[in-house]
């Protein structure tokens, strides 16, 4: 791999030089392994270890297909995928790839005993596919991580809704934690010019994702002057939600766990800020039993913060433990709008304020490539910035995941792939010194990040 990194350090290197370079027959991947499917049977969820999981691995390198594209990854992130895939949670993703590998014959490759995970990157074109017009080796993408087949009408108006749509890295194999990976060309986007290689790869799935649920038409969309609660507003996926209604004139109310991380939405810009550990609230009598008085003493604080408002938008993703507590506080008319379930996945909420209020559940699923496009343009423009916290070599990927599986992070954790240390990937110096304050002061300093060990839900 030591020709591909100098060719991608080498801001002079051209596409034809790239396509000189040779493809190594194998590459190291963050991988789970198919005979260990069973490693935590029996365990709490709590209890269970990603880094026992994950092993780096060497594996064939695939050959791009049509409409497909190799990438040298400079750099990746952790998701909570990467945290269920290495937990074999809610069931081992392997299904998912024997699934797709039946699905046609170039999908085969797919169903391997192991899957390299990862559903972020950054990185440089090595290969492109037959087929492929837009890119060509040496040009400089991110990835957005929706495979889709397309050959469905559903998914013609929104690839969400592709009977036969996968989350890269997750639901395919060859995913971003790697040396190499292998993408469908229309998942690419161009790498922020301004950004390292590392801040580059953390923003592609949550930011995406917070963009579909907050302002797309498929999810909330949000307008200039909505209150909008965010839970865990200090996370992956809170943190640019955060960002996006600020950007967009709207009102963020954020909920987070600790004063730490309130510190962390009010240097965003946000103002409004609950400390739900503070505050004490308990949303569960016991394990079956809803408490619908924190609900209303939720509701109260939400109103005295916003002198009266209730949430236009409540942006859920905790699932289980809040859910409840989620469409009681929306507003008459509001909309809870829902894309992960971290806390578990049966939601028990009073219907009668659903109904009688006329409020909505939207249920969202990352994006498609068209809100990927514009979430990434938002970056690319300096108008978001990267919520970055630590960075971890690849080596060191099990304790990267553990740590998110704990939720020791805020904000998220980065990866160095091909990359030889940070700092490295900027093109554009001028767009980065404009933006440096701000994308400083998302950065989470390493020391506290570690020490940010609080649910951040």
């Amino acid at each position: 791999m030591d020709s591909v990194v100098a060719a991608v350090l080498d801001e002079s290197t051209t596409s034809a030089t790239f396509l000189s370079l040779t493809v190594p027959e194998t590459y190291q991947g963050a991988v789970v392994l198919k005979e260990e499917a069973g490693l935590f049977e029996g365990l709490d969820t709590r209890d269970k270890d990603p880094a026992k999981a994950l092993h780096l691995r060497d594996v064939p390198t695939p050959v791009p297909g049509p409409g497909e594209a190799l990438v040298a990854v400079m750099a990746s992130s952790i998701n909570y995928n990467t945290v269920w895939s290495s937990i074999f949670e809610p069931l081992p993703t392997f299904a998912f790839l024997e699934r797709y590998g039946r699905s046609r014959p170039s999908a085969s490759r797919h169903d391997q005993p192991y899957h390299v995970l990862g559903s972020d990157l950054s990185g440089v074109v090595l290969r492109a596919g037959p087929g492929v017009q837009r890119w060509r080796p040496g040009d400089r993408v991110v990835a957005h991580c929706l495979s889709a087949e397309l050959e469905s009408a559903d998914g013609h108006d929104d690839t969400m809704l592709d009977p036969d749509q996968r989350i890269w890295g997750y639901e395919t194999n060859y995913g971003g934690l790697a040396e190499l990976a292998l993408v469908k060309a229309n998942q690419l986007m161009p790498k922020p010019a301004h950004l390292t290689w590392e801040e580059a790869a953390c923003s592609g799935l949550v930011n995406s994702t917070a963009y579909r649920q907050v302002v797309s038409r498929n999810g909330a969309r949000m307008k200039q002057g909505d209150t909008v609660l965010i839970w865990g507003a200090a996370g992956g996926l809170g943190s640019y939600a955060t960002q996006l209604a600020l950007n967009g004139g709207a009102i963020p109310v954020c909920v987070v766990s600790d004063e730490h991380k309130a510190d962390l939405v009010r240097s965003m810009g946000a103002e409004l800020v609950i400390n739900r550990a503070e505050e004490g609230y308990r949303f569960w009598k016991d394990a079956d039993t809803p408490d619908p008085r924190e609900w209303k003493r939720f509701g109260a604080h939400i109103r005295e913060l916003t002198g009266g408002d209730d949430p236009d938008i409540v942006v859920e993703h905790p699932g289980r433990e809040t859910f409840g507590a989620s469409v009681y506080v929306a507003r008459r008319g509001g909309t809870v709008v829902t894309c992960a379930s971290t806390s578990g996945y049966r939601h028990d909420f009073d219907n009668r304020y659903l109904w009688t209020s006329l409020k909505r559940v939207v249920g969202t699923h990352f994006a498609n490539y068209r809100e990927a496009w514009e979430a990434n343009r938002l970056i690319a423009k300096g108008l978001i910035h990267p919520a970055l916290s630590v960075v971890h070599p690849l080596v060191d990927v099990g304790a990267a995941t553990r740590a998110v599986h704990r939720n020791q992070h805020s904000g998220k954790v980065g990866v160095l792939c091909l990359a030889p240390r940070e700092g490295l990937g900027v093109e554009d110096v001028a767009l980065r010194e404009r933006h440096l304050e701000a994308i400083n002061r998302f950065r989470v300093p390493p020391q506290e990040a570690a020490a940010a060990t609080g649910d951040d839900s």
